[in-house]
């Protein structure tokens, strides 16, 4: 069942104009169960003035690409009936003629492109118009039985449209069953969703919900949890087992879904995921077909269901079976588009969207952690609407080639077009040690803001967290995760590493710049300071490249290696030993990591900046006050002195270092590893040579 969310309170603040309907909207979108995530639409029609000051009838839409959920008032797109209304004495319209019809209708051009299905609110005779795909109205609507079924839910009241794509002659074939059913108070779309409308939106609203809940109530007197789907087959693995094998699994999927455009993967292991996966005719069941057209675009005609026991399974048997099962689909998905394309037709990736897996749940796939989730969310919806169907009778579909003409729609693809354009690093995961500090934060930003999704490593997790929902924030949803990690322990690296492949599915790109310094002269340097030093400069370095390169491996598409070195790491600092000669192996290990990772597409490469003072943990610590008294100065002179060694009379910025981190992470030094690159004003000492 459904909630009623109208609040009289909030309505009435907001009973004028558009924003009444957005009111509206967002209440239908809020609850997943009501309305898909970027489908259904909704209208409102009204007397407005025109440019001249005149009285016309409008009708406000949803704008096409927007989402019922979080739209706002600027989503809406307003059209003169008095052009619209005679479009209805027409036989046919082409989907071409209708969008550039409907333009020539809009009263601001700036508005959005009107909703696919317009004309379906538009030659409706009524006021307030709501379109939704609730999941207990599709389970009925694609329940082989479902129109007899719902006489006896509706009796004489529904209107029972069968599918067609939408557009013109869906909208006519609506209007005309309304016209000639007086007693209608809804209509059915089969297989596809609902029509409600009200003289006001509240009574708009209401009578969706109350209409959603008469075949929830319907539905729900006749589910068989014990014998749902079959019942169950499998059993699920404890939480930990899960996230063993998936921490071993996920870097190999990756590459395999990632062989024409990367993705990032999500997984779900929620409950009812976990009951469909497991139960006996999941195998079958999946296969059917999409549960609603909107579903198509962002979750393909079928899943991906493996066949894997995880009883008797391991995570060798998984693999097996997820490489093959991933080869298989992308074949099938070719002949698919081959099968069905229409002239001007491109394919898009062939890789699945959804991965069901028995005793683990759900993997979903897509160019960023938001769209992965979203084709996960749209598949739960799917689930809610199987459980239904077969609760009423037989589980069906579109056909094949109905399918194809929806996911390749190009009034459904235009929607695709509305998001922002892909930026150097989307679609790509990057892990930066010392996360939190000056140059890590810095460096993340840029990442961020050129698409990609990071992990923030450190000591400091209360710092990494705090900077992760500040990106987050900015930057959108799970862009950013926190992870705690000492680079001189091997456990932990292993544990980071592992909850990044939860979260995104692998990694791309390392930045490998956690520090610290410590300065002494040579005698008396103790073994304390040089080991430390050493770990955490050299060891630690190894510790993240080494688990960095077996993901990279394993994902087969190749990765990006950064080591932040030093100056000191080609010259020879001053009552620095320890720190000079561990930054030092420090770009020689970088060197030979190279020197292997060649074959496998992995670059790796150095940066070595001098005096980064500005947000650094490092300078603010004791070092600041060695190195002063090393160049015997105060501390306060440091800035200058630096500045002033250079031969460009500069001083150096985390920024700089960050540009230099994401330049060699870039398409832009695609056929460069092994490379320093010094960010240091010019210090003549430290030229490579």
């Amino acid at each position: 069942m459904v909630a009623n969310l109208w609040e009289a309170s909030k309505a009435n603040a907001v009973s004028k104009g558009v924003e009444e309907i957005v009111y509206r909207s967002n209440l239908l979108g809020t609850d997943r169960a009501v309305c898909n995530w970027g489908g259904g639409n909704t209208s409102y029609k009204t007397i407005e003035k025109d440019f001249r000051g005149r009285d016309v009838e409008v009708m406000w839409v949803k704008g096409s690409g927007s989402d019922l959920g979080t739209m706002k008032a600027k989503n809406f797109t307003g059209l003169r009936m008095e052009d619209i209304r005679p479009l209805i004495e027409r036989d046919e319209m082409s989907d071409e003629d209708m969008v550039a019809y409907l333009a020539n209708c809009m009263i601001d051009s700036k508005h959005p492109r009107a909703s696919i299905e317009t004309l379906l609110h538009a030659f409706l005779p009524f006021k307030n118009v709501d379109h939704t795909h609730p999941d207990a109205i599709i389970s009925l609507c694609c329940a082989h039985n479902g129109r007899e079924l719902a006489k006896e839910i509706y009796g004489d009241r529904f209107v029972w449209v069968p599918y067609v794509r939408p557009g013109f002659t869906l909208s006519k074939m609506i209007a005309d069953g309304v016209r000639n059913n007086p007693k209608a108070e809804l209509v059915l779309m089969e297989k596809h969703g609902l029509v409600t409308w009200g003289e006001t939106s509240e009574e708009s609203y209401a009578k969706t919900i109350a209409i959603i809940n008469e075949a929830a109530s319907f539905i729900e007197a006749r589910v068989n949890e014990a014998n749902l789907y079959g019942g169950s087959k499998y059993e699920t693995l404890s939480s930990e087992a899960r996230k063993d094998l998936l921490a071993q699994v996920l870097p190999i999927v990756r590459g395999a879904v990632s062989n024409e455009k990367k993705m990032i993967l999500t997984i779900d292991s929620a409950d009812n995921v976990l009951q469909f996966v497991n139960s006996r005719d999941a195998a079958v069941l999946s296969q059917v077909g999409a549960a609603c057209p909107d579903h198509l675009v962002h979750t393909k005609m079928k899943p991906l269901y493996i066949d894997w026991n995880p009883t008797t399974g391991d995570a060798a048997s998984l693999t097996e079976a997820l490489t093959a099962g991933i080869e298989a689909y992308k074949e099938e998905y070719k002949a698919y588009f081959d099968r069905n394309k229409n002239e001007g037709d491109v394919i898009n990736e062939a890789a699945p969207r959804v991965i069901l897996i028995p005793g683990i749940g759900m993997i979903n796939t897509g160019k960023s952690w938001a769209m992965a989730q979203i084709s996960g969310a749209l598949y739960h919806r799917a689930i809610s609407v199987m459980r239904g169907a077969t609760a009423l009778g037989t589980f069906v579909s579109l056909s094949e080639n109905e399918s194809f003409n929806v996911e390749y729609w190009p009034l459904e693809l235009y929607k695709l077009t509305l998001a922002p354009a892909e930026a150097e690093f989307s679609r790509q995961i990057a892990f930066i040690t010392g996360g939190a500090g000056g140059i890590g934060s810095v460096t993340a930003r840029q990442f961020l803001k050129d698409g990609a999704h990071v992990v923030l490593a450190d000591l400091n997790l209360e710092g990494a967290q705090k900077l992760a929902a500040e990106l987050n924030e900015q930057y959108g949803e799970n862009r950013a995760i926190a992870v705690r990690m000492d680079v001189t322990k091997e456990e932990e690296v292993e544990a980071a590493f592992r909850e990044s492949i939860l979260s995104y599915g692998g990694i791309d790109i390392i930045v490998n710049n956690a520090g610290l310094a410590t300065s002494s002269p040579f005698d008396e340097t103790s073994l304390k300071e040089w080991n430390l030093n050493m770990n955490v400069l050299s060891t630690g370095y190894f510790l993240v490249a080494r688990e960095a390169f077996k993901i990279m491996k394993k994902q087969t598409i190749g990765g990006s290696m950064v080591f932040v070195g030093s100056k000191n790491s080609v010259f020879a600092g001053k009552n620095a030993s320890a720190y000079s000669t561990a930054k030092a192996a420090e770009i020689h290990l970088a060197r030979c990591i190279a020197a292997e990772g060649g074959e496998f597409g992995i670059r790796v490469n150095s940066v070595l900046p001098d005096a980064i003072l500005q947000g650094s943990a490092i300078w603010n610590s004791g070092w600041r006050n060695e190195r002063a008294a090393a160049y015997g100065i105060e501390p306060d002179q440091l800035e200058e002195h630096y500045r002033k060694r250079t031969t460009l009379l500069v001083n150096i910025f985390p920024k700089d270092v960050a540009e230099a981190i994401v330049y060699f992470a870039s398409s832009k030094a695609a056929k460069t590893t092994g490379c320093m690159i010094t960010v240091d004003g010019g210090v003549p000492a430290a030229f490579t040579r």
